[in-house]
């Protein structure tokens, strides 16, 4: 599987050329993980090279952390069971880069995060739906 499609490196690529501006801070547009460990990866721009992507990190260790990381060697990994790194075909962000690195930080994990925000963003939900429950008694 090839990690990136042609559409996402476009939009990498458009968010690395914006990096030098004033208040430089995209979404997330990949998420990457290792179907066999703790290991997540979600990047915001690809380098000029194709191959250098910007992002946080998390190895599983507690430490999430910035930084730049390879494209190629990701896509290289050979995991147990002839798996190997894969992209997270539902991931979708509005939070800023700055906002999960953050969260994940505090959390120790990028996974623990996710979960985290979609609690959060589903009970922003709820209360909606709960007008059609019968009053507690």
């Amino acid at each position: 599987m090839d990690l990136l499609t042609p559409d996402l490196r476009l939009a990498l690529r458009a968010n690395h050329a914006r990096a030098d501006g004033p208040g430089h801070d995209p979404a997330p547009l990949v998420k990457l993980f290792n179907p066999a460990g703790p290991a997540t990866w979600l990047a915001t721009e690809l380098a000029e090279d194709g191959d250098a992507l910007f992002g946080l990190a998390d190895l599983g260790f507690g430490c999430p952390e910035l930084g730049w990381f390879s494209l190629s060697e990701l896509a290289r990994i050979t995991l147990p069971f002839g798996l190997g790194i894969e992209r997270d075909l539902s991931f979708a962000s509005r939070l800023p880069l700055s906002k999960w690195a953050a969260a994940a930080r505090a959390t120790g994990s990028i996974p623990i995060t996710e979960t985290i925000l979609r609690r959060i963003q589903s009970a922003r939900i709820a209360p909606q739906d709960s007008e059609a429950l019968p009053p507690d008694r």
